[in-house]
């Protein structure tokens, strides 16, 4: 991730805050433990503990530099919770699939915050990207692997 701008929610914003706190005050006190405890053990060539917890302090101290990347050239978006007019990063729309009459809602979020099982999708997914800035009552085609999908966008609903 180079120097460019992060866009996030006020949400995501604190949920990566308080994952990297957790890091950089927690976990990186535990993984010095674990650490200590595997140099204990002696000899460090033959030692899998040891190896172990250095493997996951650097993936660990990786994770803290990319988070603070991230939060540092964040730029949070400010979302009128009382626009729903059109579709905007951090709206929550409700959409019909129209081929199987499904509702289906996702909230419209960063692409660091994005997770299908909670039903946040980035605005840079191919879904995302039809959606904003579109109002009630627009139809919108996606092309998926298993083909063109057509939703219509039934409600955007305040934050």
């Amino acid at each position: 991730m180079s120097g460019e701008e992060m866009i996030l929610t006020k949400e995501g914003y604190a949920k990566l805050q308080e994952e990297l706190d957790d890091l950089k005050y927690v976990k990186r006190k535990e993984l010095a433990e674990r650490i200590k405890l595997a140099i204990s053990y002696g000899d460090l060539k033959e030692n899998s503990e040891y190896h172990s917890a250095k493997n996951d302090q650097s993936f660990m101290e990786t994770r803290i530099i990319v988070l603070e990347k991230m939060l540092n050239t964040a730029r949070i978006v400010e979302t009128d919770p009382s626009n729903t007019s059109t579709v905007q990063v951090g709206a929550t729309v409700v959409l019909n699939d129209v081929e199987f009459s499904e509702k289906i809602e996702y909230q419209i979020v960063a692409p660091a915050e994005a997770d299908v099982q909670e039903n946040k999708i980035s605005y840079e997914s191919p879904l995302g990207k039809e959606l904003l800035g579109k109002k009630v009552g627009s139809r919108i085609q996606v092309n998926a692997p298993m083909g063109i999908i057509e939703y219509e966008l039934l409600e955007i609903k305040a934050l």
